[in-house]
């Protein structure tokens, strides 16, 4: 899944399995898709030099277009199967649909209400599951079409333009893509990290 790799490997391809994976991750429970790093790859490739191997030919204003809307009608699909047979669905525990997933989710949902729909795009897992919890809630389609076009704007746009500024400003950057994220990777672990210990740590104050 190293966006490098796609591609050198899919060049020609690439953009059409970005959409596909940003589609996948957001409605069809694949939490472990390259979302972040995918979308700061784009922006960089995008931004390289005409001249460079990494220069993706692609317009940024149509990329954040295309990928918002991929992400979006993920969005969609990933709440249309809650409403159906989203129950059964969170009672399942393997390898990739996960229970404590869902539960984790729903928690999240139950607390931020719509607000999740959008601040759950910049957190890794919930940002996969946040919409079938939606969907199993059975929340308004029409508030659930409007936060969730908003999340996959601003998810987008923000990920995407972060990586088109640095590529940018440090032309070489791509060649670098392999360095670049690992770091974003770290930012990524990070809030994951603090929420485990938090819960760990809760858990140990209501033992005692």
């Amino acid at each position: 899944m190293d966006p490098g790799w796609l591609f050198q490997h899919y060049e020609s391809q690439f953009v059409w399995l970005c959409l596909a994976i940003i589609f996948v991750e957001c409605g069809l429970f694949f939490p472990v898709l390259p979302g972040d790093t995918l979308l700061f790859s784009i922006g960089i490739f995008i931004a390289a030099p005409t001249s460079a191997d990494t220069h993706l030919n692609l317009n940024l204003f149509v990329a954040l277009i295309i990928l918002s809307v991929a992400a979006f009608l993920g969005n969609v699909v990933g709440y249309e199967i809650g409403r159906k047979i989203g129950p059964p669905l969170a009672q399942r525990d393997g390898r990739i649909l996960k229970k404590k997933y869902f539960d984790e989710t729903h928690e999240f949902f139950e607390k931020h209400g719509i607000v999740a729909l959008v601040v759950g795009r910049f957190v890794p897992f919930v940002r996969t599951y946040v919409t079938v919890v939606a969907g199993i809630a059975r929340m308004d389609r029409r508030k659930f079409s409007l936060w969730s076009a908003v999340g996959a704007v601003a998810w987008v746009v923000i990920v995407t333009v972060l990586g088109y500024s640095l590529g940018s400003t440090f032309p070489g950057l791509a060649s670098q893509i392999d360095k670049v994220i690992l770091v974003l990777l770290a930012f990524t672990v990070v809030p994951i990290a603090w929420e485990w210990w938090r819960r760990r740590k809760a858990a140990k104050a209501a033992a005692n």
